[in-house]
């Protein structure tokens, strides 16, 4: 373990700017996507309590003076029990052959375990194969005692050959400014800016969209859902003959399931259910924007998407 690392990046130094991807990774539920967005202080990636929410490589932007640090955060790379799962681990895998550096996110509050183990083999071979810097991240670090904190960071060590070890907690907003160092400290020399300032990320408005209501549906509903919902927005037009000062965009979105019960969930009880999602889906989508949004939303059964090539590809996936 080489913690000399852990200063690098501190400004543009003798060599320069520097520019480059960051891929934050581990199991699902990590912490990944909630350390995405305390370091571009933004919301950017759709963070939720569900394991496997991340679909897209949506990316976040970190820029200083010296460096900028593009985000691609990826689902959490598992052993797959599906169509949909092996292709999320082919997306994990492409994704990280084309990046920079790796954040290793291994969350204090659980203890090293087999998932955890399946990842470092990956990355050993990615190390050997490519010589990408990696960097393990203690996340939810404000979780834990002290005493278990160190314990961690023990295992951590022994679990492979890292260029640092950082603990963190995105949601206490500790140690994300030595995250965002050490991860730029790694970072190939560039001519400048890879992304345009005030770029927060690259994601078509569309995706976004679909993310938002996406997390609006998975809030508070148990387990049987997440991996079973996919969002596709069908349009997002200016309705027509509003005045130029109070605009108005229509958002029809589809909400698709694996089975009517799964419909009758997302609904609720006389639409309850879908109108509290719509609702804070819309307050999301409207921030986004920045405009007044009149969201349709329409829930469809797509019978076990999940294991059909056609749909998954339908769906976008």
């Amino acid at each position: 373990m080489s913690s000399q690392h852990t200063t690098a990046g501190d400004g543009p130094g003798t060599s320069g700017y520097v520019a480059g991807f960051a891929c934050l990774m581990g199991r699902p539920n990590a912490g990944k996507s909630t350390l995405t967005n305390a370091l571009v202080g933004h919301k950017v990636a759709i963070t939720s309590s569900k394991p496997q929410t991340t679909r897209h490589t949506i990316r976040g932007v970190v820029t200083t003076e010296g460096s900028q640090l593009i985000l691609v955060d990826t689902p959490g790379l598992h052993r797959p029990r599906t169509l949909l799962g092996e292709r999320l681990n082919d997306l994990v895998r492409e994704t990280l052959l084309e990046v920079d550096v790796i954040g290793f996110c291994l969350p204090a509050d659980q203890r090293v375990g087999p998932g955890d183990q399946y990842i470092a083999a990956e990355l050993a071979e990615l190390q050997r194969a490519k010589r990408t810097p990696v960097v393990a991240l203690a996340t939810k670090s404000d979780t834990v005692s002290k005493q278990r904190l160190a314990e961690h960071l023990i295992a951590i060590d022994q679990l492979g050959s890292w260029d640092a070890i950082v603990p963190c907690s995105a949601t206490k907003d500790d140690q994300v400014d030595v995250v965002a160092r050490v991860l730029s400290g790694l970072l190939p020399p560039s001519p400048g800016p890879l992304y345009p300032d005030g770029v927060l990320t690259d994601e078509p408005e569309a995706v976004m969209v679909a993310e938002l209501v996406r997390e609006a549906a998975l809030e508070g509903v148990r387990d049987e859902l997440p991996h079973s919902l996919a969002v596709v927005v069908d349009e997002m037009v200016p309705r027509e003959g509003r005045p130029a000062d109070d605009p108005l965009l229509d958002v029809r979105v589809h909400v698709f399931v694996e089975r009517d019960s799964q419909k009758a969930i997302v609904i609720g009880r006389g639409g309850s259910r879908l109108r509290e999602v719509g609702t804070n889906a819309r307050l999301g989508i409207e921030a986004l924007l920045g405009q007044r949004v009149h969201l349709d939303l329409h829930v469809k059964v797509a019978k076990d998407w999940q294991r059909d090539p056609k749909q998954l590809q339908r769906l976008g996936f």
